[in-house]
């Protein structure tokens, strides 16, 4: 339990800055990626979606994502507050309510880091659209503007 009490905060905050990192990266690659793109470069439509969707789906996944991590660490922070207050044997309200508090901090850091991640890949995705549109329109017999055969 001690190891958890030493490490929990750095390894949850470690794992959520590593992420944040990570997405910041990623977004910043496909914001340069998409300034660059010359989609008449592409002989197929789908060349051009894979190179427009390449990483996409790590920057979804950790916005989806980061919460969990954040919880992780408000569950581990709760069960060292109740181990804590088992050992004392006693109940004092205020260090409840502080390791409780305290807590709740790694659930916020995961949300906060959510919510970015997933604007900045719905405002990726729809540069994927604009772009898949754009090149179904210069090439209207590429196989994008077909319907899937079943």
């Amino acid at each position: 339990m001690e190891f958890l009490k030493a490490y929990l905060d750095l390894g949850i905050f470690g794992l959520l800055g590593l992420m944040g990192f990570i997405a910041l990266w990623i977004t910043i690659e496909r914001v340069l990626f998409f300034r660059a793109l010359k989609i008449k470069e592409f002989e197929h439509g789908a060349y051009l979606h894979i190179e427009m969707t390449r990483h996409l789906t790590t920057l979804s996944s950790i916005g989806a994502n980061a919460p969990y991590v954040g919880l992780l660490g408000t569950v581990g922070g709760i069960l060292i507050t109740f181990y804590d207050l088992g050992q004392q044997q006693s109940i004092d309200t205020g260090s409840i309510m502080l390791g409780l508090a305290l807590a709740l901090k790694a659930t916020a850091a995961g949300i906060a880091l959510a919510i970015p991640c997933i604007m900045a890949y719905n405002g990726l995705m729809r540069k994927v659209d604009v772009f898949n549109a754009l090149y179904r329109a210069q090439h209207p017999s590429s196989t994008l503007n077909k319907p899937a055969v079943n």
